[in-house]
């Protein structure tokens, strides 16, 4: 059945050939007889004039050449588009079956008239010729249609029943066995052969057609092997394979000599389907890909000299697919007790296949200088996908994991090297360059992910966007710079990973810790060099304009500002992390304080360096700055006082350790580092309302943590958990916050008054006025005489003391008042020490 149609094809494209030459002929035929009717209309022209003398003589004779002349060598050659209607006409005699003198585009010659000269000869031919003939219509082309029936209708019906009666006859002969297996073979390639054959002549005159027939013809000899092969065992597989490459190899030979894009095409698609055709399910895959491999260098040294894109993309296309599949199933899918798994060859095929599709994509366009589209680009990056996804599957196949990220490194160092080979010629598309730019980049970065382990990914990217950053600014390409901030970036949430892990910050205080050699762990070293790598980072960034961008919209000073910042950042965790992990595994008991102690001290440094900075910080800096600082002086009578509470009570039944008691003296020491630090950061900030605020602030913040001190103190003189409570009450609170109190307030007012504050005097004021309330509301009544004595006695010594004060820097205040007036009198305002 299957010859029998494909027998039935071809005689019908023999039909269709026999028809086309035959109205060659009639048009050839056509053109003879209007060569003819032209050569009379010419002659006719020129018939003499009768003469009237020897002038009419003379004239009559000279225009004779002039007219002929005309007519075959006109001095404006035709534009195409009446070449075209001009051949039409000629070419499609049943269009102009009715054609008149007056319609060729020349008139006929008559008598009475004069004969024009040759310039108005020339003219009237031209403005004739323009005129374009309507299409007429069927009836009108055809108006006798019995001759239309009988000649041209029954013709073509009688070929198509003869095609069929072809075809029936053959089929029934090869159902009888008219004809053997050699027999069809046989007629098979003659009529691919004639088919060719036939398609080489009509290649000039019907170029399309013609390709037509070479497409049918090469088909033909690709199915009679096919089926000699398959169904009739002519030749062997080895045979068929080699007559199939040689078919290949003769399409490809006619698409470049004829210059046609679609008998490529064929080629190749033939060629391909070739080991389809012949297979047998069971192939030797050395001999499958390097024939494959041999069609795509062909296909390559084609891309060389034309540049047919469509042939890149099938030869890609059907190359992943046949050799994806045959990866998938014979070697990355087998069992691990596989045996003889053709590792090497696989890595070996895909690696020859990368190179060739990698040279038919660029090779076109670096000798003829053209752009890149966005098709050749993306099969590029497919491309280099698909390999680096092959190599790294097989190298897993293989349990070699060690060399994965050696495998990287060569990818990246083989587009590197070309990359630097075409950054040389100026000529190249630059998107080719940054296109090979990137992938160098992006397998640099790939390799410490694949090869290398936890924080040796964070130390690789350290390096490297430090690294691409100097090569930016070296040769001036922008998108190195943006693979630097991309790596910075991939940096930092690598320090998070290796940091959750190391540190163990999820279950810090439920596990139980291992051990981490102090401030010289992979964790802390890893930190170290992140922070190194910013800073490198922002100091080679000062070579840049600070109005300059590092990419499209992110200015240079911004991209510092983040990095300022987020080192800052970078440092305060770091350390955190350190001493909270190490506390944790030496000082659990101790661990809130420690970390407070630290908290404190940073944000001191911190603050202390904003105001020697100045002008360096801008304003919302400093006052996020200070922000931070309140917040952490809010903390110690929030949190830190009852991690004090805790750490006492525990003392108190174990024992006073004086560790604990240095650990506490230096976070109440390292507080008021910060309060005064704060207190330096609002005075930069020259508001004198603010100023007022915070004075008050930390008026209350150090009666809070001297009378917990006090109470501190009296837990551990009196250490007796029994007494312990009343102890607190009795001597603590009552007498000892009166008199500590007093003591503040009467420091408060002698510094009020050195200071010229009259904010800093009313609060000490209002320190007396609530020691006072206190003591005789809440804690005359159960004091103890000891107590009422110490009290009254010191709280009354203080006042007088006070008054005695006022008395003496009466003139102080004076002056106090009558500057205050002189600044509400002027506006301005004056900020107090």
């Amino acid at each position: 059945m299957i010859e029998a149609l494909i027998f039935i094809l071809l005689l019908v494209i023999l039909v269709v050939v026999i028809q086309q030459k035959n109205d060659l002929n009639q048009k050839s035929t056509y053109l003879s007889y209007k060569i003819d009717q032209l050569t009379e209309l010419i002659n006719s022209q020129s018939v003499k004039v009768e003469p009237k003398g020897e002038q009419s003589t003379q004239t009559a004779i000279d225009v004779q050449p002039n007219v002929i002349s005309s007519v075959v060598k006109p001095e404006v050659e035709p534009s195409p588009e009446k070449d075209e209607i001009y051949a039409e006409r000629l070419f499609f005699p049943e269009e102009s079956d009715h054609l008149t003198l007056s319609d060729s585009g020349i008139s006929a010659y008559e008598p009475e008239q004069s004969i024009p000269s040759f310039a108005e000869a020339s003219a009237a031919l031209r403005n004739q010729s323009e005129e374009i003939p309507t299409k007429k219509s069927f009836l009108e082309r055809n108006p006798d249609l019995e001759k239309y029936i009988g000649e041209n209708l029954f013709n073509k019906i009688g070929i198509a029943i003869l095609v069929l009666g072809m075809g029936f006859f053959l089929k029934y002969a090869i159902d009888k066995n008219w004809i053997n297996e050699i027999g069809r073979t046989f007629i098979g390639i003659v009529t691919g052969g004639a088919l060719i054959t036939i398609a080489h002549r009509m290649r000039k005159s019907f170029a399309a057609f013609s390709s037509v027939l070479v497409g049918g013809g090469i088909a033909i000899l690709y199915f009679t092997i096919t089926i000699a092969f398959q169904q009739y065992q002519l030749f062997s597989q080895t045979i068929a394979f080699l007559i199939m490459v040689l078919i290949t190899g003769f399409a490809v030979l006619l698409s470049i000599s004829y210059d046609r894009k679609e008998l490529a095409i064929l080629a190749i698609l033939g060629g391909f389907t070739s080991p389809l055709m012949i297979s047998t399910g069971e192939g030797n895959y050395v001999v499958l890909f390097s024939y494959i491999l041999i069609l795509n260098i062909g296909m390559l040294v084609l891309a060389y000299f034309k540049k047919w894109n469509i042939l890149n993309i099938i030869c890609y296309a059907f190359t992943i697919i046949m050799f994806g599949a045959w990866l998938s199933t014979k070697v990355i899918m087998v069992g691990s007790d596989a045996e003889n798994v053709p590792y090497v060859g696989a890595l070996l095929f895909a690696t020859l296949f990368y190179f060739v599709f990698f040279l038919m994509n660029i090779i076109n366009n670096i000798k003829e200088k053209t752009r890149f589209n966005a098709a050749e680009i993306s099969i590029l990056l497919s491309n280099t996908f698909f390999y680096f996804s092959a190599g790294i599957l097989v190298l897993n196949s293989m349990q070699a994991e060690v060399y994965q990220g050696l495998f990287t490194a060569l990818l990246a160092v083989f587009n590197l090297v070309f990359a630097y080979v075409l950054y040389k010629n100026e000529r190249v598309d630059k998107n080719l360059i940054y296109l090979l730019i990137g992938l160098v980049l992006t397998f640099c970065s790939l390799v410490a992910p694949i090869q290398l382990h936890g924080n040796y990914i964070t130390l690789f990217w350290a390096a490297e966007a430090v690294l691409l950053l100097w090569l930016s600014q070296k040769s001036g390409i922008v998108y190195i710079r943006v693979a630097s901030v991309i790596v910075m970036t991939l940096m930092f949430i690598s320090l998070a990973m290796d940091w959750i892990a190391i540190y163990n910050t999820g279950a810090i205080y439920q596990t139980t810790l291992k051990f981490l050699r102090p401030f010289s762990n992979s964790g802390f070293i890893t930190g170290v060099a992140a922070i190194v790598s910013v800073y490198t980072t922002l100091k080679l960034l000062k070579n840049d304009e600070s109005e300059s961008h590092l990419v499209d919209g992110i200015k240079v000073e911004s991209y510092k500002t983040a990095l300022s910042v987020i080192s800052v950042i970078l440092i305060y965790v770091l350390f955190r992390l350190e001493i909270n992990y190490q506390a944790a595994y030496y000082f659990n008991e101790e661990l809130f304080i420690i970390v407070g102690c630290y908290n404190y001290m940073f944000i001191a440094i911190l603050l202390y360096l904003s105001v020697r900075a100045k002008e360096k910080i801008s304003l919302f800096a400093k006052q996020f700055l200070g922000a931070v600082g309140l917040i952490n002086l809010i903390a110690y009578p929030v949190f830190y006082n009852n991690q004090l509470i805790l750490l006492r009570l525990q003392n108190m039944i174990n024992g006073f350790s004086t560790f604990d008691v240095l650990l506490q003296i230096v976070l109440v020491v390292l507080f008021f580092v910060t309060l005064f630090q704060v207190y330096r950061l609002v005075k930069v900030l020259s508001n004198e309302n603010l100023l007022r605020i915070f004075q008050w602030f930390a008026a209350v913040c150090m009666v809070f943590i001297l009378s917990s001190e006090l109470d501190h103190i009296g837990a551990a003189v009196y250490g007796n958990p029994e007494t312990y409570a009343d102890i607190l009450t009795e001597v603590t609170h009552k007498t000892g916050y009166a008199i500590l109190w007093g003591v503040f307030a009467f420091i408060l007012i002698h510094l009020g008054m050195h200071w010229k504050s009259k904010n800093v005097r009313i609060i000490s004021l209002s320190v007396f006025a609530v020691t006072l309330i206190k003591l005789f509301v809440f804690d005359l009544r159960g004091l103890s005489e000891g107590g009422k004595i110490a009290a009254f006695l010191s709280l009354g010594a203080l006042l007088l003391v006070i008054s005695f004060m006022y008395q003496r820097l009466k003139r102080i205040l004076l002056s106090d008042a009558s500057q205050e007036n002189t600044n509400d009198d002027n506006g301005e305002i004056q900020i107090e020490s």
